[in-house]
């Protein structure tokens, strides 16, 4: 839902007057016990007379404003000598300087202040452009649920931004140089994924991909068969290979090296994504799974349909490219089952797009906008219900470093370079920022076409697969020094030794299983036991 989340382990009072009394005892008792008319404009400019506490204008804004709020603990930062709590501010996703205090009270309400100081200028320059109707809505009945969430993130989506054009402009580009230099593969792109990194003054595309298939056979046993070529997970394992790229410029012995990558040193031993940075995620097509449910307004909560349709908003698998919800499929025969990108998606806004052998590295990575290119389907709320909102309460279960991220999503138009659409190309491409040239995967098998311009040698194992991403982690681990890693006997191990990922994991999957989505299948082992 787009209303405010309370924070998970906080103890604000439970009335604004009450908060904002305990924070200056010498206001006066129900100086700021605003009504429901009040607009946040004069919210904002009591807060700023010093009249309103910080975290108690945070929830009447989330309330107003119909943005997800959550206050996140977190480690301290900078070179602190005492024991202090420390917390973040998440505003739809997105996270705000970390506050500290001596007291949890304490770093909650600097945290608020921090989130504030970013958030007010925004507000102030879109001139509080909010209909008054939707100010301070009442809390709806669960019945009333989607077509209150509906009409709140149309708001939401229907906001003008630079970024709704500045990321399609940035892949389309992109996609052209790669496909005016391999005309040949243009059908290809009627697929594709991009993954783009923005800061204040460019946007760039670092990782692109595309496919449809997952392969036919049974599983590798040697990591050298890429298992899964959707769009969206060929573009995220090209943007792992991006990750170890910048990894290793951090790791350099060079000072001007080390500057040029993405990331820096973070409180807790992990690095992060430098300040200022963003990633986000295009895609041509609507993700296969849940995102593709019928939605029906007019059903009634308590009837079967509308049991029917919150069955199919499961979790689902693949086969050969169709689409099975995992409550209802029998598997039996050798062909590769793999998650639905919808699915999949899910996960990694809960445990990051970095996956396993990277945290041991870096601390999770998020995407803060998903970019449709699919103007057919007309809106976004099927990839909302798919990738938000069934998940969007579990952060405060999540260890350390871990949340649920809320994207914003966006329809933009296609910017696919050629190609119509037709499922039956079973070929993938993926690129990463530093390539020469694409790659190009047959989906069916899981290796290198003997076309592709880029060829890893004459066994055609793709630079994608598990092997060659654990080529790359002990590269890294060796830069850095890191000798518990290189000890690792397996692919496998090497995953389970990432501690904090593997309990997210885990608390993702039981959480999904609770709340009647379905198992998450566990893998085959004999897939991930093989090393270098």
């Amino acid at each position: 839902m787009f209303s405010a989340t309370r924070p998970a382990c906080g103890s604000e009072s439970s009335s604004f007057a009450q908060t904002s009394n305990c924070h200056n005892p010498k206001k006066q008792k129900g100086k700021n016990s605003f009504g429901p008319s009040v607009e946040p404009k004069i919210l904002i400019e009591r807060y700023k007379r010093d009249e309103m506490h910080a975290v108690s204008l945070l929830h009447m804004l989330a309330q107003s404003y119909q943005f997800h709020l959550e206050f996140k603990e977190t480690v301290t930062t900078g070179n602190t000598t005492r024991l202090l709590f420390a917390f973040c501010v998440l505003i739809d996703g997105v996270q705000y300087k970390t506050g500290m205090g001596l007291t949890k009270k304490e770093a909650r309400l600097k945290a608020a202040e921090f989130a504030l100081q970013d958030l007010l200028p925004t507000l102030e320059k879109e001139k509080f452009d909010l209909p008054k109707a939707s100010a301070f809505p009442l809390l709806f009945p669960k019945e009333e649920f989607f077509k209150t969430d509906i009409q709140s993130s149309s708001f939401i989506r229907e906001r003008k931004s630079p970024t709704n054009l500045q990321i399609p402009n940035a892949v389309k580009n992109q996609l052209n140089i790669l496909m005016n230099s391999h005309p040949q593969f243009c059908a290809c792109a009627a697929t594709v994924a991009a993954f783009v990194i923005q800061t204040s003054s460019r946007c760039e595309v670092v990782a692109v991909g595309s496919g449809n298939y997952n392969v036919r056979e049974s599983l590798s046993t040697n990591g050298r068969v890429v298992h899964d070529s959707h769009a969206v997970v060929t573009a995220r394992r090209s943007l792992m290979r991006y990750f170890y790229q910048h990894l290793l410029l951090f790791y350099s012995t060079t000072a001007h090296v080390t500057e040029m990558s993405i990331f820096q040193h973070n409180k807790g031993g992990l690095l992060s994504l430098k300040s200022g940075i963003t990633l986000h995620l295009y895609v041509n097509q609507l993700p296969k799974g849940a995102t593709e449910i019928p939605f029906n307004l007019s059903l009634n909560p308590l009837s079967i349909s509308a049991w029917q349709m919150n069955n199919e908003l499961g979790l689902h698998l693949l086969v050969e490219g169709k689409v099975f919800p995992v409550l209802t499929f029998e598997h039996s025969s050798p062909k590769m089952v793999s998650m639905s990108a919808a699915d999949k998606l899910a996960q990694w806004q809960v445990l990051g797009y970095q996956g396993a052998l990277l945290s041991h590295f870096i601390e999770p990575v998020y995407v803060h906008s998903i970019f449709i290119g699919d103007m057919g389907h007309g809106d976004t709320r099927g990839i909302e219900r798919a990738v938000i909102h069934r998940t969007e309460t579990i952060t405060s279960q999540l260890p350390m470093f871990y949340c649920m991220v809320r994207p914003h999503v966006s329809m933009v138009p296609p910017v696919a370079s050629g190609g119509n659409g037709d499922d039956q190309v079973t070929s993938s491409i993926n690129w990463c920022e530093g390539d020469s040239s694409v790659e190009v995967v047959d989906g069916l098998t899981g290796r290198t076409v003997d076309e592709s311009p880029f060829k890893s040698g004459s066994a055609l194992a793709s630079r994608l697969c598990k092997a060659a991403m654990l080529h790359r982690f002990k590269v890294v681990a060796k830069t850095a020094q890191r000798q518990e890693l290189l000890a690792t006997s397996s692919y496998r191990e090497a995953k389970r030794m990432s501690k904090l990922y593997q309990e997210a994991k885990n608390v993702l999957r039981a959480f999904l299983l609770q709340q009647g989505y379905g198992p998450w299948p566990d893998k085959l082992l004999v897939s991930d036991t093989f090393n270098m």
